[in-house]
């Protein structure tokens, strides 16, 4: 690789940032969702409270992703927020 960063947006606060500092949340081909690893339809998240939690009162995983997002997925995600 050239050593170039991969930028994505957060779906919440649409912040471009390079992609490893953001959690992802993937849609496989079979519908379920996964966290990190995958190929299908993802959703990038940056890894602080105000944006999961907005991303969940405002259902942004949900559009972006084009389906039900579970409270498993929202608990695992709140699971690997840095601790302040």
């Amino acid at each position: 690789m050239n050593g170039k960063p991969v930028l994505r947006r957060c779906v919440t606060c649409r912040e471009l940032l390079d992609r490893q500092q953001l959690l992802r949340v993937i849609r496989l081909p079979d519908g379920s969702l996964a966290l990190d690893a995958g190929m299908g339809r993802s959703a990038y998240l940056c890894p602080r409270q105000d944006c999961l939690s907005e991303a969940k009162r405002r259902r942004k995983l949900q559009r972006a992703l084009r389906c039900q997002v579970a409270d498993s997925i929202y608990a695992a995600l709140e699971g690997r927020l840095p601790k302040a």
